[in-house]
């Protein structure tokens, strides 16, 4: 009696399935690829779209962009292992399974392919606020326990993780008050509602410039060109902090080593490129482009890193 798999293999080769017993490699791309990701207009909206013009010539295949949103997680989990869906998201997707349950496994259900974008955050407070430095605000917040209110989208978002980071790391006691999204919250910082928000260095950047609000420090390892000027929270007072958005693309677990590395080689390639890079940075967008191996390693520290915040705060989405 043949082997399962041998007979497998017997009848995928007897109905000329492009892929059967290990031809999807040498075969890929035959047909449209597609690229799983946010709601359109957002990061990572238009990274797909660079992405995909990028790669569409060197694969000889159309790429696809298809809005999802959250229901695109599992949707990628349960597709093909075969390279014709991807998934380009960030934080959200690897965080959501910490936050409530979810019918996927960010680690176990994908294979990584790059770390493609990143967007710092930046601590902005109200400008009547007496904290000219991260130093002054975690002294303020020390003298005043529970008085200090910030701004949130939802809860888990990364203005909430960020917030909740950074209490935890100053040891303060601040109230989170929340928003049904991110300019809800700015416009309560701006109106006087709340005194410190954590917000992207490109959405903050016109309140900045225009003196609504006030800029303390970028939240990202290093100084970042998005916030020219500013220093780090974690030279400024609080070593060791960092909150940076970031999305990353994957394909579903088990898909071939050689696909896994001829996307990675194509899509870097793109998003190396002089124009795209311009066109991102000037959205409040920076490159990445890492291997799979620094995505994989990101995932799982920051799934460790923020999993303790989400347990200690004892966050939960229901």
């Amino acid at each position: 009696m043949l082997n399962p798999r041998i007979t497998a293999c017997l009848l995928a080769l007897t109905t000329a399935a492009p892929f059967a017993c290990g031809l999807s490699a040498q075969n890929f791309p035959y047909k449209p690829i597609r690229i799983v990701t946010s709601e359109a207009g957002g990061g990572n909206d238009l990274a797909s779209r660079l992405i995909g013009q990028g790669i569409s010539g060197a694969l000889g295949q159309p790429v696809i962009t298809d809005n999802r949103g959250i229901a695109g997680y599992d949707l990628v989990a349960k597709a093909a292992a075969d390279g014709y869906t991807l998934l380009l998201h960030g934080a959200p997707f690897w965080l959501a399974p910490l936050l409530q349950k979810m019918p996927y496994d960010p680690v176990r259900d994908f294979s990584p392919i790059t770390l493609a974008i990143r967007q710092p955050n930046m601590v902005v407070v109200h400008p009547a606020l007496p904290a000219n430095s991260i130093k002054e605000l975690i002294a303020l917040a020390k003298a005043r326990p529970n008085e200090l209110n910030y701004a949130a989208a939802s809860l888990g978002s990364s203005s909430h993780l960020a917030a909740e980071l950074f209490k935890s790391m100053a040891g303060v006691s601040i109230t989170r008050v929340g928003y049904k999204s991110g300019g809800a919250a700015a416009n309560a910082l701006i109106g006087g509602e709340v005194q410190l928000l954590f917000v992207s260095a490109a959405s903050a950047a016109p309140f900045v410039k225009s003196g609504r609000v006030k800029a303390l420090a970028v939240a990202s390892a290093e100084p970042s060109a998005l916030a020219p000027g500013l220093p780090t929270v974690a030279a400024a007072g609080l070593p060791g902090f960092e909150s940076v958005s970031m999305a990353g693309v994957f394909a579903p677990a088990q898909t071939p080593a050689a696909i896994v590395d001829r996307l990675h080689r194509e899509i870097v390639q793109a998003l190396n490129r002089a124009d795209v890079k311009e066109r991102l940075f000037n959205t409040g967008v920076e490159v990445v482009a890492s291997s799979p191996a620094q995505l994989a390693a990101t995932v799982k520290s920051e799934m460790s890193r923020f999993g303790k915040v989400i347990r200690d705060a004892g966050i939960r989405v229901e």
